[in-house]
């Protein structure tokens, strides 16, 4: 197939007619060269795993199970199936690694309830049952811990937790060190040798290995020892009672098969339990079009296999999955399956651009399941016309200077995307700040909220279609309004929060003056506060590397970028430095952009006839000359009209008002832009070349 190519270049975004005479010279198509990545390939999402100080989300266990069958077995190539898991059939997977032995009791309720004691703590309780004698033994465990010194810090912890261990019971630290009693061809060999090492006394396990052919082997591990000291007593205790027990310290990778009986704390249910174990040991959960769930993540269902292994003392779980088929996920995670097609095409492009720019950026993985790479909740993410635009646009993706493009985005830019500068600071050509008016379509569906002052003084939000106009004006020619309804909320923000009190209430007769007319707080506009002082000085820590004031008393937005974007901010007429200007969000309580205005909460600034500005506060007063000659006004209360007809009421509350638009970052596409521009009838093709700049759409 011939494929012709074009580069687009420019900020301001063509016309359709023009974009369509540009298509109709050349596509925007060309064919990926030998040095592009295959996006036939898999990806490795990381679900759990201790990256360091790149990513870290971990858990002690996981708990999986399919509609269908799959299988466990090593990651070694050419390897045969280890077991089989029969469909609807949960097992758990851990790694074998340091814990703290707690006690062992022949009741469960009595292991339970010392459990339920340990949930909340920082020392993860499980419960396991061993057959010994004939009789169900229940052993109490905590962890897994990072080191040997880590579990020793629990132990302490679990002594002083009042569990009820029995008296001739001494807790102990334990970990994965292990005799190995010999390797087995058959699983009943295994289970036989087994049976007559418990009946001795001694706790040892059935473990599922792979031969060096590939074939699946089984052995029997004695003991778990924490240091070859302990391992050497295990050693001593065997050849005192099984002389004829010849057991060597074993390293080699295995599946060790313990039955946990840990899985809910109110009611005993057993299930297999394996733990990784033995040297840079991975095996993989094979599974089938079903998909496999994790239940420690929302029970959430994945496509293709999970691979299980020890990094820094913790479970990883890692997802390898198709490209395309992870993109299913990340597509329908991001935006929903009812946006029009070329939305979700554009969507898909530039999530297969994301995702193949990675690497291996996360040490095991390419990308995590976060915002912190792409949103991706698995199977339950999909949706047939997200399915059809992720395959209608197979293969292709953004390139720049012979590079895939890390096609970031975020939900909403505010009405103007950012320029790199206004972010992180970089950001290649392929970024620059354009207009996104199309981003208002996050708004189509959502209520107005008045902005109100009520007669005593008392300002704040109601929704629309709770109140309605009297057609009465103020001497200022503000609008009155009245509830359609009793006791109408009245509240400090344009939305429906629940943690948030109102600030008072109107009833139908009372009267209002309307201030304003907003949109309800969402990803296209929004207003947050007010921070008092110390919440922002609380935000603040160790987000900024400049001295702190013990009170802010004034807070400016002093240096705005391309957008229009904070890149600086004083407190007191001092510049909070921040590693990089995107950082303002976090810096000040999680702001949802860093396109914002800030409005002190209960003062405003009057200019004098000589140019100089004095800031009058709620509790102070002000001379003003009106027409009829010099009036004293007090703050609290008071409104203030501007230049241009807005108005705003001064309250008692002290603080900082954010106000701002957009949702994200702010850099490269806008998902609710690429929604209004794809209902105005433009192609994923238009869309895409809007928002990234000097780039061309490759496909294999």
């Amino acid at each position: 197939m011939k494929h012709t190519k074009m580069k687009w270049r420019g900020i301001a975004p063509l016309s359709k007619g023009l974009l369509a005479a540009a298509i109709a010279v050349g596509s925007l198509l060309i064919p990926a060269g030998a040095s592009h990545a295959d996006s036939n390939s898999t990806i490795r999402v990381a679900l759990y795993a201790d990256i360091g100080s790149k990513y870290k989300s971990t858990v002690p266990v996981v708990t999986m199970q399919s509609t269908q069958s799959f299988t466990l077995m090593s990651d070694q190539p050419g390897s045969t199936p280890l077991l089989s898991v029969p469909a609807q059939s949960r097992i758990r997977v851990s790694v074998d690694g340091y814990r703290v032995k707690v006690m062992e009791t022949s009741s469960w309720k009595t292991a339970a309830d010392a459990a339920k004691k340990l949930q909340s703590t920082s020392d993860k309780p499980q419960i396991f049952m061993i057959a010994r004698n004939g009789n169900n033994v229940y052993q109490l465990y905590t962890g897994v811990y990072a080191s040997e010194a880590a579990a020793k810090d629990g132990l302490a912890r679990v002594v002083k937790a009042g569990l009820g261990i029995p008296a001739d019971q001494t807790p102990a630290v334990k970990g994965d060190k292990h005799l190995s009693a010999g390797r087995y061809s058959s699983e009943q060999e295994a289970d036989t040798a087994l049976s007559s090492i418990t009946a001795a006394g001694f706790d040892a396990w059935k473990v599922f290995l792979t031969g060096s052919d590939g074939s699946a082997q089984f052995e029997v591990w004695v003991g778990e020892a924490a240091n070859d000291k302990d391992l050497a007593a295990v050693q001593t205790a065997v050849s005192a009672v099984m002389p004829q027990l010849v057991g060597s310290a074993t390293t080699s990778p295995g599946l060790i098969m313990r039955l946990d009986a840990g899985l809910d704390f109110s009611s005993e249910i057993q299930v297999n339990h394996y733990m990784v174990s033995g040297n840079d040991a991975k095996f993989l959960a094979v599974g089938s079009e079903a998909g496999i769930q994790l239940e420690e993540r929302s029970k959430r269902t994945y496509r293709g296999n999970m691979e299980l292994s020890n990094l820094r003392g913790s479970l990883a779980v890692i997802n390898v999955v198709p490209l395309e088929q992870y993109l299913y996920a990340v597509v329908g995670g991001e935006v929903s399956s009812s946006w029009p097609d070329e939305a979700l095409k554009a969507q898909a492009v530039a999530a297969r651009s994301y995702a193949m720019a990675q690497g291996n950026r996360f040490e095991v993985a390419n990308v995590v399941d976060s915002t912190l790479s792409q949103v991706y909740n698995g199977i339950g993410s999909e949706a047939p016309s997200i399915i059809k635009a992720v395959d209608t646009t197979a293969g292709e993706v953004l390139m720049s200077g012979g590079k895939v493009v890390e096609a970031v985005f975020s939900s909403n830019s505010g009405g103007i995307t950012a320029d790199p500068s206004e972010v992180w600071g970089n950001g290649g050509d392929a970024f620059a700040s354009v207009p996104s008016k199309e981003d208002v379509a996050a708004s189509a569906t959502a209520k107005k909220w008045y902005y109100l002052l009520l007669a005593n003084g008392t300002s704040g939000y109601a929704r629309e279609d709770n109140i309605k106009l009297t057609g009465n004006k103020t001497a200022a020619g503000l609008d009155i309004a009245t509830a359609t309804t009793k006791d109408v909320n009245v509240r400090p923000l344009p939305a429906v929060e629940s943690s948030v009190s109102a600030v008072g209430k109107l009833n139908p007769g009372e009267n209002a003056v309307v201030l304003d007319k907003v949109y309800e707080s969402g990803s296209y506009s929004w207003i947050k506060g007010p921070y008092t002082s110390a919440d922002l000085l609380k935000s603040l820590q160790g987000k900024t590397t400049s001295t702190l004031p013990s009170s802010i008393l004034n807070l400016q937005v002093t240096q705005r970028g391309p957008s229009g974007r904070a890149i600086q901010v004083k407190a007191n007429g001092q510049a909070l430095d921040v590693k990089y200007p995107d950082m303002f969000r976090s810096a000040f309580n999680g702001l949802p952009s860093t396109l914002f205005d800030i409005v002190p909460a209960g003062s405003y600034t009057v200019l004098g006839a000589d140019g100089a500005t004095s800031t009058i506060g709620s509790s102070q007063s002000a001379g003003v000359l009106s027409a009829s000659g010099k009036v004293n006004v007090n703050g609290s209360g008071t409104v203030v009209m501007g230049g241009d007809s807005s108005a705003r009421a001064i309250t008692n509350s002290s603080g900082f008002l954010f106000i701002g638009q957009g949702y994200g970052h702010g850099l490269g596409m806008s998902q609710w832009g690429v929604k209004g521009m794809a209902d105005s009838g433009y192609d994923y093709q238009q869309i895409l070349q809007h928002y990234y700049q000097n780039v061309t759409i490759v496909k294999e």
